[in-house]
C-alpha cells in the first residue's frame, strides 16, 4: 500500500530479563507484513502446497524413464519330506540359498506423455494460489492494521472529552460557589464526567481487542502487555486520481485470486487432454537378470550318496563288459565311472558358492502393446469428469471476473466518496469546535445554561468521531481498492 507513509519505527521485540518490565514494542505496517508472511497459518498452508505440485513435475518427467528395482534375499528350508499330491520329495539336510534379481521396466501411453504438462500447469497453479494467498494477507493486515489506528485515535477523542468534562465539572462547582449556578449543574456535570470515563474505559479496551486481532492475524503470540505496543505507521490523505476505467483493465490483468483461478482452469485443460489420452495404445518394456547360489548344510550325505551311485554305475557297467560284450569289441571304461577326489572336491567348491558366487540365470526381456478396445465406458467416464472440471472452472473465471469488477467499481466509487466526506466532516469538526467553545463562554459568564453546554459537547464529540471514521474509511476503502486491482497504487 504504496501511499505517503511515515515510517516511525522498526519491529523492537527485546526480551525481558526476568524480573524486568518488557521495553516497549514499535510496529510498522512493513514489519507487520513481514511478520505474518512468517508466522500467519493460512499463509504458510499454501505455501507448503507447492513443494508436492513441484514434486509431482520431477514425477512426471521421469515417468518417462525406465524404472529399476533390484532386489536380494536369503532363504532358509530345513530337512524332511515334502508331499506334492502323490509324489513325495525328500530333503535329508537343511538348505540354505540366496539369491538377487535386477529388472528394468518402461511404460509409455499417452496419459504419461501428457503428464509433464499437466504437472507444469498445476504448479503454476500453487504458485497463482501463493500470490494469491500473499495479496490476500496483505490486505488483512493491512485493514487490522488501520483498524488499531482507528481505536486509538477514537480513544484519543474520548481522552479528549474527558479531559474537557473535568474542565466543566470545575467550572460548574466555581459558577456554584459563588451562587451563579443550581446544585443540577454540578451533579449533571459529575453524570457527563462518569459517562466520559466509561466512554474512555471502553475506548481503550477496544485499541487491546483490535491489537490482539492485529497479533492473531500475524500468527504471532501477543505481549502480556498490550499497552507496550505502539503502530508506527501515519497514513495521509491523497486525491483519488486515476480513472475507473485504467483501474478495471490492471484487475482484469492482475488481480491475484482471478489469475490463481485462471491457471487452475489451465491446469483442467490439461486434465482433459491426459484423460483423452486414454484412448490411445500403451507400451511396455521389461527386463530382467537374476541369479541364486544354494548350500547343504551337510554334505556327508551327498557324498555318500554320489560314491553310492558311482560304485553302482560301475557294477552296471563290469557286468555289461562280462555279460554283453561280444568277441573282438572293446570294453568299457569302467574306471572312469569312480567317485574320485576331484569330483568331491567339485561338489565341495559349489557348496561353498553360498552366499555371494551367485549362479546366473539367463536374461530375461518381454515387449508389450496394449490397444484398449472396450474398458465399460470407464475412459468416457473419465473424459466427461474432466471436462465437466475444467468448464466448471471457466464459469468460476467469468463469474470471478464479474466479482472483480464489481468489487473494483464499489472501492472506486467508495474511496471517492470517502475522500468528499473527510472534508465535509472536517467542516463540521470546525464548527462543531467553535459551537462548544462558544457554550462553554456563554456558560461562564451566565448568558448560556449547562444544558446547552452539554449539547454542544455532544455535538462536537460526535462531529469528532465521524471525522476520525471517515479518514479511516477512506484508508480501508484504499486497501479495498489495492486488494480488488491486485497491486499497490501509488
Amino acid at each position: 500500500m504504496k501511499r505517503p507513509l511515515a515510517l516511525v519505527g522498526l519491529l523492537v521485540c527485546p526480551l525481558a530479563a526476568r524480573g524486568q518490565q518488557p521495553g516497549p514494542i514499535a510496529l510498522s505496517l512493513a514489519d507487520a507484513l513481514a511478520t505474518a508472511r512468517e508466522h500467519n497459518p493460512a499463509y504458510l498452508q499454501s505455501l507448503h502446497d507447492r513443494a508436492p505440485a513441484a514434486w509431482g513435475v520431477r514425477n512426471a518427467y521421469a515417468n518417462l524413464l525406465p524404472s529399476v528395482a533390484a532386489s536380494g534375499g536369503l532363504g532358509y528350508a530345513g530337512p524332511g519330506q515334502e508331499n506334492f499330491l502323490t509324489a513325495s520329495f525328500s530333503q535329508p539336510v537343511a538348505t540354505y540359498s540366496s539369491n538377487y534379481s535386477l529388472g528394468l521396466t518402461w511404460q509409455l501411453s499417452g496419459a504419461t506423455l501428457s503428464q509433464p504438462g499437466l504437472r507444469r500447469a498445476q504448479l503454476a497453479a500453487a504458485d497463482a494460489d501463493i500470490t494469491g494467498a500473499a495479496a490476500s494477507l496483505t490486505t488483512g493486515v493491512t485493514q487490522q492494521y488501520l483498524a488499531v489506528l482507528q481505536a486509538r485515535d477514537n480513544a484519543k477523542v474520548a481522552e479528549a472529552r474527558l479531559d474537557r468534562d473535568e474542565q466543566f465539572l470545575g467550572l460548574a462547582h466555581a459558577r456554584y460557589d459563588v451562587g451563579r449556578a443550581t446544585l443540577l449543574d454540578v451533579r449533571q456535570a459529575e453524570v457527563a464526567r462518569g459517562q466520559a470515563e466509561v466512554a474512555l474505559l471502553r475506548a481503550r479496551t477496544a485499541v487491546g481487542v483490535e491489537k490482539l486481532r492485529l497479533y492473531q492475524i500475524l500468527g504471532t503470540d501477543p505481549p502480556a502487555d498490550l499497552t507496550t505496543v505502539t503502530l508506527t505507521d501515519t497514513f495521509g490523505v491523497v486525491a483519488p486520481r486515476w480513472q475507473l476505467d485504467e483501474l478495471l483493465t490492471m484487475a482484469e490483468a492482475q488481480n491475484p485470486a482471478l489469475e490463481a483461478l485462471r491457471a487452475r482452469a489451465r491446469a483442467a485443460t490439461w486434465g482433459v487432454r491426459a484423460a483423452a489420452a486414454s484412448y490411445g495404445p500403451s507400451l511396455s518394456l521389461s527386463a530382467g537378470w537374476s541369479g541364486f547360489t544354494q548350500k547343504l548344510s551337510n554334505l556327508g550325505p551327498v557324498l555318500t550318496s554320489a560314491q553310492a551311485q558311482a560304485d553302482t554305475n560301475i557294477v552296471a557297467c563290469n557286468y555289461q563288459n562280462a555279460a554283453w560284450l561280444n568277441a573282438g569289441q572293446t570294453a568299457l571304461p569302467c574306471g572312469a565311472l569312480a567317485f574320485t577326489s576331484a569330483d568331491s572336491q567339485a561338489i565341495r567348491s559349489q557348496n561353498s558358492a553360498y552366499p555371494f558366487h551367485f549362479t546366473a540365470q539367463p536374461f530375461q526381456a518381454l515387449f508389450t502393446v496394449t490397444v484398449p478396445i472396450f474398458a465399460n465406458f470407464s475412459h468416457a467416464l473419465q473424459v466427461s469428469q474432466a471436462r465437466a472440471q475444467r468448464d466448471d472452472l471457466d464459469e468460476s473465471v467469468r463469474a470471478r471476473g464479474l466479482e472483480v469488477r464489481t468489487d473494483v467499481s464499489q472501492a472506486y466509487l467508495t474511496l471517492e466518496a470517502a475522500y468528499r466526506t473527510i472534508g465535509i466532516q472536517d467542516t463540521n469538526r470546525t464548527a462543531a469546535q467553535e459551537q462548544l467553545e462558544l457554550a462553554t463562554d456563554r456558560y461562564r459568564v451566565g448568558t448560556g445554561t449547562f444544558f446547552e453546554l452539554l449539547d454542544a459537547q455532544v455535538a462536537q464529540l460526535g462531529a469528532e468521531t465521524d471525522y476520525v471514521s471517515a479518514v479511516y474509511d477512506y484508508h480501508t476503502a484504499w486497501a479495498a481498492l489495492e486488494a480488488a486491482v491486485g497491486r499497490p497504487l501509488d
